[in-house]
């Protein structure tokens, strides 16, 4: 690669949609190959080994409680594979192979990854950081040790299982303190999460939850934070080198910066020159394992041709301000705004269409009546919603009631106004409802 290489804007969307296998769909195989397909293929189920390559793939999945549709970290999954089966999803983690700690945020995180979280494990015990005034209150000391007395003794509980009805002396008898108490160790790394019923967490012990061939080995900070910020890299794509640790939660962008430097002196990472949506040339920076997909997406031999849609917590868009930057879509979660605040709605999803991202809808799945109702449905300015526009987004609305068990779409309002009423036809005249 010379030094003097602009690289195209449609390369970097491509390289960026690929590295977090959505550019063409599926891009791991039980083996953990690549394939890739254009089509969301709705006869085949993906496997425990699919599904679990995939979140290797991408490095992690962020857990959300918000449910409007399926939560988000099947979204996330259903965005790169289509329509799967959830439970063959949660089988990965009471099956030992992914575990759940802190990472971007609350993460569902490959078990071999589990040795890169001791050094955050061991601050929460042996720092005066978060909640150590708590735990050192004498009333709180006893509260830790009678629930991890209960656990060792009765396996894996969840918080409701240390709720008492009937009165008692003490406050921490309560549901409230007890969870507490089993926050702060699982934050320690005392307890883990073995599983979830109900999404409720199980806690467990961690000689009860780790399988036996983990690495347990306490490693340097530097260490870890090398292996994060490859980790990071390579789920990445390609980034501004500023927001290139923007994976992993708390990693300081000065110690980010000195690290990224020395990768970049020895070869592993690599600097890139090239055009991004506001039509200046920008330095980016890629991890060197993607130096022959970047050539590919130049050369056009691999191209982003996928359509779906996206979780506002989807690891695509971990990247501060990179939807506006590579793809000049500023995305926006509203949830959390009040009501007369919301532009798009309460949980809007932006719709990829090839290497754009071209509009986004707000749904709600009604469970009780099997209805996927649409508030609105956005698409950007200067897309137009041609045949071909609507026949990948119908496509895609398609399996996406597939994977919710919808029996029908009402979509209250679009822009354009004719929109709606085009893609409820053409969903439904392919739908056997």
């Amino acid at each position: 690669m010379s030094s003097s290489t602009i690289f195209p804007l449609h390369a970097v969307r491509t390289l960026a949609l690929h590295a977090q296998g959505l550019a063409s769909g599926i891009n791991a195989t039980e083996e953990g190959t690549l394939k890739e397909t254009s089509d969301v293929d709705s006869t085949r189920v993906a496997s425990s080994d699919v599904i679990f390559n995939t979140i290797d793939g991408i490095g992690c999945v962020q857990i959300d409680t918000l449910q409007m549709v399926h939560r988000s970290q099947y979204l996330a999954l259903w965005s790169r594979l289509g329509t799967y089966e959830i439970a063959t999803f949660d089988e990965l983690q009471s099956n030992q192979r992914l575990f759940e700690y802190w990472l971007h945020a609350a993460c569902l995180i490959p078990m071999r990854d589990y040795r890169y979280r001791l050094p955050v494990m061991h601050w929460y015990r042996n720092t005066d950081g978060w909640r150590r005034e708590w735990a050192d209150v004498p009333e709180n000391k006893a509260l830790l040790d009678a629930v991890m007395k209960r656990i060792t003794d009765e396996g894996a509980l969840r918080g409701a299982d240390f709720e008492h009805k009937e009165k008692r002396a003490g406050s921490w008898w309560n549901w409230k303190p007890a969870k507490q108490a089993l926050e702060h160790l699982f934050n320690e790394g005392r307890l883990m999460i073995a599983g979830r019923v109900n999404f409720q967490r199980l806690y467990d012990l961690p000689e009860r939850v780790l399988p036996a061939w983990v690495d347990t080995r306490m490693p340097t900070h530097d260490e870890m934070q090398r292996y994060w910020l490859e980790r990071s890299l390579k789920a990445h794509g390609i980034c501004d080198p500023k927001l290139a640790g923007t994976m992993v939660q708390g990693f300081k962008r000065a110690e980010a910066a000195a690290l990224l430097k020395q990768l970049i002196d020895e070869g592993t990472a690599v600097q890139a020159q090239a055009m991004l949506a506001d039509g200046e040339t920008h330095t980016l920076v890629l991890h060197r394992d993607h130096l022959d997909a970047l050539q590919q997406a130049v050369d056009g031999t691999m191209k982003a041709e996928r359509t779906t849609f996206i979780s506002p917590f989807d690891n695509l868009l971990w990247v501060p301000r990179r939807d506006v930057a590579f793809w000049g879509f500023r995305q926006s979660l509203e949830a959390y705004l009040p009501q007369e605040k919301r532009q798009y709605g309460y949980f809007s999803l932006p719709i990829l269409h090839k290497d754009r991202f071209v509009g986004r809808f707000d749904p709600k799945l009604e469970r009780a009546t099997g209805v996927l109702r649409i508030k609105a449905i956005y698409l950007e300015p200067k897309v137009k919603a041609d045949d071909t526009l609507i026949g990948a987004i119908a496509g895609a609305l398609r399996d996406f009631m597939r994977f919710h068990h919808a029996t029908d779409l009402v979509i209250e309002a679009s822009t354009p106004k004719l929109l709606a009423k085009r893609l409820v036809r053409a969903v439904l005249k392919e739908t056997d409802l």
